[in-house]
C-alpha cells in the first residue's frame, strides 16, 4: 500500500486544484501570476496531451475510447509498481507519480469527457511554440515521474546474471534494476 500513497495524494491535489479552477474562473479566461509569463488559464482539453485529438466529429467516442485507453494503462501501471514493489524508492516514486497523474486525469474524462488544464507558462520560441500548453497537476506528476525514472534507469545498471559456482547454471545475482 505505501507505493500508492505518492499516487492517491497526487490523485487529490489534482483534482482539487480542478475543482478551485472550475468554481473561480471562467472557461478560456486568465489570470496572470507574474506578468504573462506564468498565469492561470482555465481550458478543457477534449482530446490527449498537448490537445491532440482523435473522433473530432465524435467526441462520445474519443471520451470513451481516451478513457479505455487510460484504465487499462492505469490498470497495467497498478499491476507492475505490485511486481516491482521491491525495487529502490526512486524507480518506485516514479511510477507512482505516473500513476497518480494518469488516474487525476482519467476521472476528468470519465466524468466530464474532458480534462481541465490550468498551468500556463510562456517558453521563449522553443520548439517553434510561442507558449508551452497549458498543463495540470496531472501532467506534472506523470512528467516529473518520467524524468526521476530516466535519471535512475542511466545512472542504475541492471542486475547482472552470475554464474553458480557449484552447479554451472546462471542465476540472477538480485532481481530487477539496483
Amino acid at each position: 500500500m505505501k507505493n500508492y500513497w505518492v499516487a492517491i495524494i497526487i490523485v487529490i491535489l489534482d483534482q482539487i486544484t480542478k475543482y478551485i479552477v472550475k468554481e473561480t474562473m471562467i472557461l478560456h479566461d486568465s489570470i496572470p501570476l507574474w506578468d504573462t509569463t506564468i498565469q492561470l488559464t482555465y481550458l478543457e482539453n477534449p482530446g490527449m496531451a498537448f490537445g491532440i485529438r482523435f473522433f473530432e466529429d465524435h467526441p462520445f467516442w474519443g471520451r470513451w475510447f481516451f478513457s479505455i485507453v487510460s484504465i487499462v494503462a492505469s490498470g497495467a501501471l497498478i499491476a507492475y509498481i505490485h511486481s516491482m514493489r521491491h525495487e529502490k524508492w526512486p524507480y518506485r516514486f516514479s511510477l507512482s507519480l505516473i500513476l497518480g497523474g494518469a488516474v487525476g486525469n482519467l476521472i476528468d474524462r470519465v466524468m466530464f469527457g474532458r480534462v481541465v488544464d490550468f498551468m500556463d507558462v510562456d517558453i521563449p520560441d522553443m520548439l517553434g511554440m510561442q507558449r508551452w500548453p497549458v498543463f495540470n497537476v496531472a501532467d506534472s506528476a506523470v512528467v516529473l515521474g518520467m524524468i526521476i525514472m530516466t535519471i535512475f534507469v542511466l545512472t542504475h545498471k541492471p542486475a547482472s546474471n552470475t554464474v553458480n559456482e557449484t552447479s554451472g547454471t546462471d542465476t540472477p545475482a538480485t532481481g530487477g534494476i539496483n
